[in-house]
């Protein structure tokens, strides 16, 4: 057998046992933040009668963070700056593993308003790097392979295959000499995908789920009315991702003038009395987005919108405070609390309404989030009904080139 085939075949095998890999650390990573937080928001208060615990707890938590951040670094790394490592520095530093891991998983456990995207991705880019340094088989595909482990930890994390191949930037390396061509990262990462859903789909009926997930709504939009509200809709969109790149500034600079482990034991203490006054804006949003589906006829639009703000907030200012994480689940949540509020303005009887304004709202921003409209749009399928696809990558589309002109990315924008 030709050597090319055998090495085709080699890298066939090495993909779907690292697609599998990635799946199952992605699986018990979640399921590891679910049983702690379980542990520390209900189990603790209720067999200690405390029920301030849980700031004592976020507190010292915080302050963990800190420590690890003065001493290793200022883990975990967003998505593009990972990325941006692999493509530039074509390395992604594991030394600090356990930091890595533990920076990860503390916020996430305390539920700061933060997702696990950026945490996992960081945690893959270095097992991948760890994995080319240590097989000899790998190391000439390093990059290619944290490539596609990235698009398979995304794709896992938002039930999106599709998502995770979009959102991930393409790393080109004209100088590699066994550089992957672009139709076999896609056959490869095929079979990396399939076989994480696999694994993790074992783990699943074993043991239980990881995580609940977001809830999806049920129905789509009803009416041409709901088409025409889109003039309305994206321009709201367009003022909430305004709202969060200023709160974004705002924080940055706030975090900014704060030393190292004072602002993560701030950050912390601040999350804990969040979640005893106000716990619908606390965490990712993925419980909080299940009861709202269920009960937001009974707030008022006013409330709603409100919670919508906090939650732009509260993401800012945990991520710019040291308690850090991934923005796109808060971010849908958020969205689609200020969807609920639009449909329950103009309509009666919300109903199918909601669920139409919030995609709409929510594409529009994660659009202008992204710069990938196609990604955004597919990323929405982890909530909103396959119907909505369209419309969600026509606003995606339009929040993406106004936020370019805002940002001034193309001719005749101000610059950012």
């Amino acid at each position: 057998m030709p050597d090319k085939k055998i090495n085709q075949i080699k890298l066939i095998l090495f993909t779907a046992l690292l697609g599998g890999s990635a799946g199952a650390v992605v699986w018990c990573f979640l399921k590891a933040v679910s049983f702690l937080t379980g542990v520390i928001w209900e189990t603790l208060p209720q067999k200690s009668g405390l029920s301030f615990l849980p700031v004592l707890v976020c507190a010292l938590g915080g302050l963990c963070v800190g420590v690890m951040h003065k001493k290793y670094g200022n883990y975990p790394e967003e998505l593009a700056v990972v990325m941006k490592k692999i493509k530039e520095d074509k390395y992604y530093e594991y030394k600090h593993m356990t930091a890595m891991l533990l920076c990860a998983l503390i916020p996430l456990v305390l539920c700061s308003s933060v997702g696990p995207e950026a945490g996992l991705t960081g945690i893959i880019a270095a097992l991948c790097y760890w994995v080319g340094d240590n097989v000899s088989f790998a190391r000439g595909y390093t990059g290619e392979l944290s490539e596609i482990s990235e698009a398979v930890t995304l794709g896992q994390i938002f039930r999106s295959p599709l998502f995770g191949i979009l959102a991930v930037e393409k790393l080109e390396d004209e100088n590699r000499p066994e550089k992957m061509q672009k139709r076999d990262k896609l056959l490869y990462y095929g079979i990396s995908t399939a076989s994480g859903f696999f694994i993790v789909r074992i783990l699943n009926t074993v043991f239980g789920k990881a995580m609940e997930g977001f809830p999806s709504f049920s129905e789509g939009p009803s009416g041409a009315m709901d088409y025409a509200l889109l003039l309305l809709y994206i321009p709201v969109g367009l003022l909430l991702f305004i709202l969060f790149e200023a709160f974004e500034k705002l924080t940055k600079k706030l975090g900014g003038h704060i030393p190292v482990i004072l602002k993560e034991l701030l950050c912390g203490i601040v999350i804990g009395l969040t979640g005893l006054f106000l716990p619908m804006v606390m965490g990712s949003g993925e419980e909080q987005m299940a009861e709202l589906m269920e009960t937001f006829a009974a707030y008022t639009p006013l409330f709603l919108a409100a919670i919508c703000i906090l939650k732009l907030l509260m993401t800012a200012f945990c991520i710019n405070l040291g308690m850090k994480g991934g923005h796109f689940f808060p971010l849908i949540f958020a969205c689609t609390c200020m969807g609920f509020t639009l449909s329950m303005l103009i309509f009666p009887e919300a109903g199918s309404h909601a669920a139409f304004a919030s995609a709409a709202v929510t594409a529009t921003v994660l659009g202008a989030q992204l710069k990938k409209p196609f990604a955004a749009a597919f990323l929405l399928l982890l909530c909103f009904p396959a119907e909505l696809l369209l419309w969600s990558f026509l606003c995606a589309a339009a929040g993406s080139k106004a936020a370019a002109l805002i940002e001034g990315k193309i001719p005749g924008g101000v610059a950012k």
